[in-house]
């Protein structure tokens, strides 16, 4: 009887009308999670600065919005506040040869204090009736509209990024540093570049975030790595189901906005099944275990069929 009661009070109606706050969200995160594909796909590179160049996009962003700078441009100044992390991260591993991963935390931990100087306190609103903001959780279809938007344009920008003779030194820089290195490539430089345009990114996802929900807090970074990854991945798990030897290099950066939109209509589902959220970053932790998990059964299943059938083959020879 409780558990038919359960059911009968899950509403349908409720699911639906949270869709699309959980697009709009997941489409900004995706936006964030390019940033981590730079990173963790291209460069091969973990880098955790991410949680703190998120927030510090937001916090940049808000203060900047109730200065009385127009909404577009304060996402630029979150843009180039971001990049500023990444390069510190991408200095502090090329200049002082501070392990990739520990550059990372040591900046994360810096802006930490950054964010607090900047917000001048743990968080700061700002007003969706008194600014003109670019997405705001009280017009949500138009934010949809407008994220997309703002997607697709930096879709179609790194897609020809990284086609230049740039972009293509980091992907090489990425898939094999050694060789790149001795083809002239200054694997350094174009370890420092990527940073700065992966955290870019990533502050940009967080200044659209906080004129989103109308706020910016020191805390709203936290786990973003987890969701970035989580994004990427499904991404790609996606991609490569959906449509396996046909992915190129744009569809990919495609799947990872749809990643995104995918995590996020997972947790909105999560909610409306009523499961406390103090379990949200553990279904999270799960969820990218499992998609990291089914590329790698996936293959070895299709390595044991195929060693079974060559002894198949051996035997009736």
């Amino acid at each position: 009887m409780d558990i038919l009661a359960y059911f009968a009070s899950l509403n349908p109606m409720n699911l639906a009308s949270a869709l699309p706050g959980n697009i709009a969200q997941g489409v900004i995160w995706g936006i964030m999670a390019l940033g981590v594909y730079i990173t963790f796909r291209l460069l091969d590179f973990a880098d955790l600065t991410v949680d703190g160049s998120f927030a510090t996009g937001g916090a940049v962003t808000v203060v900047l919005v109730l200065a009385g700078v127009p909404a577009p441009a304060a996402l630029l100044a979150a843009v180039l506040a971001g990049m500023l992390a990444g390069l510190v991260t991408g200095l502090l591993h090329t200049l002082l040869g501070i392990p990739g991963i520990l550059a990372g935390i040591l900046t994360q931990i810096s802006l930490w204090s950054v964010n607090l100087l900047i917000l001048d306190g743990a968080n700061k609103a700002v007003n969706v009736g008194k600014y003109a903001l670019v997405v705001s959780l009280r017009n949500v279809g138009s934010s949809i509209v407008v994220a997309l938007c703002i997607a697709a344009v930096l879709v179609v920008l790194l897609y020809w990024y990284f086609g230049t003779e740039q972009g293509s030194a980091i992907r090489a820089t990425g898939c094999n540093p050694h060789m790149s290195k001795a083809q002239g490539i200054n694997i350094d430089g174009m370890k420092v570049i990527a940073l700065c345009v992966s955290n870019g990114l990533v502050a940009l996802s967080g200044g659209l975030m906080s004129q989103y929900q109308g706020f910016a807090d020191i805390k709203m970074g936290q786990g973003a790595i987890v969701i970035g990854l989580a994004a990427v991945i499904i991404g790609d798990v996606l991609g490569d189901a959906l449509l396996s030897r046909h992915m190129n290099f744009l569809i990919r950066l495609v799947f990872v906005i749809l990643g995104g939109v995918v995590y996020y209509l997972t947790v909105g589902l999560v909610v409306w099944l009523k499961m406390p959220t103090d379990l949200l970053k553990l279904l999270t932790a799960v969820i990218v275990a499992i998609f990291l998990a089914v590329p790698y059964l996936s293959a070895k299943a299709k390595n044991s069929f195929a060693a079974a059938g060559k002894r198949g083959v051996r035997k009736d020879a």
